[in-house]
């Protein structure tokens, strides 16, 4: 099935109750992650603490109602890192406890979206939207990254694959018994010269970017598979839904969100088609 096809199809059962039979595994639902997972801005915001950003329209909440769970711990946080995986996490009005400390033997699924921080996201957002007011047409982002004769982000890349192992290793240590679906990043960026001023890149840096978040994303699926988890790749099936793109098609939001959602982040439209994609991922993967 072609990617538009798909997406259409998932968009609708998006919409519809699915039926509790197919709710096995995952009577017991843990959503671990950062603000790709926890939906910062999208109404309404439900977050305990406040300063993890958390919405009840995020793709873990949708899940879990079409899956009809019995229980549901949501600890997903905004600026997550893998650090905070097993370390608090000091947000507004927290701490936001370590997230596996939500595990327990009885956890059997366990959605995860993690690494974005881990490598960087914000402060190469940001340092890209500053460069690219000096060379709006050029690479001078990176030209920043890779001035030193190496790609700094792709070391981070690389350096992010055993720490997201390791997490998945803490999962499997305390909910032996789970499902694990890791979940991808949607696209941010086009893989062109973007959609300057709306997303202040320069024009061959936002082909960079992409490339970066191409890489991690494929970093963090072939861990995954390493450690018997299963991964749901959004990207794949982002094409023409970045920042860049119109309001009514965007599932990423720019810097100034037309939608209800933080600057650079999902949309409620792209987390019910996460959404969407992750409950077809555990419906057709075993453990």
């Amino acid at each position: 099935m072609r990617p538009a096809a798909l997406i259409l199809v998932l968009t609708m059962l998006a919409t519809v109750t699915i039926p509790a039979s197919a709710a096995s595994p995952g009577r017991d639902y843990v959503a671990l992650g950062d603000s790709y997972a926890a939906g910062p801005g999208i109404p309404v915001q439900n977050a305990t603490p406040p300063g993890c950003a958390r919405s009840d329209q995020n793709y873990a909440a949708q899940l879990a109602r079409w899956l009809n769970v019995d229980t549901f711990r949501d600890v997903t946080c905004s600026g997550a890192t893998t650090v905070h995986m097993t370390a608090p996490q000091q947000v507004s009005g927290g701490p936001n406890p370590p997230q596996l400390d939500a595990l327990s033997p009885q956890t059997d699924l366990v959605t995860l979206t993690i690494g974005g921080n881990d490598i960087g996201f914000g402060e190469i957002l940001a340092r890209c939207g500053q460069e690219g007011a000096k060379d709006p047409t050029g690479n001078p982002c990176r030209r920043y990254y890779t001035q030193s004769g190496r790609d700094i982000l792709a070391d981070r890349v690389t350096a992010v694959a055993p720490k997201i192992a390791q997490t998945l290793d803490g999962i499997r240590k305390r909910a032996p018994h789970a499902k694990i679906l890791v979940v991808g990043y949607l696209r941010i960026l086009p893989p062109h010269t973007g959609c300057w001023p709306s997303v202040p890149f320069a024009a061959g840096d936002t082909a960079y970017f992409d490339g970066v978040e191409r890489a991690l994303n494929a970093t963090t699926a072939a861990t995954t598979h390493a450690a018997g988890a299963h991964f749901v790749d959004p990207y794949y099936f982002s094409l023409d839904h970045d920042a860049c793109q119109p309001r009514d098609r965007r599932w990423v939001e720019p810097l100034q969100p037309a939608n209800p959602a933080a600057p650079i982040h999902p949309n409620a439209t792209g987390m019910r088609v996460v959404a969407g994609l992750t409950w077809a991922t555990h419906l057709l993967t075993r453990r």
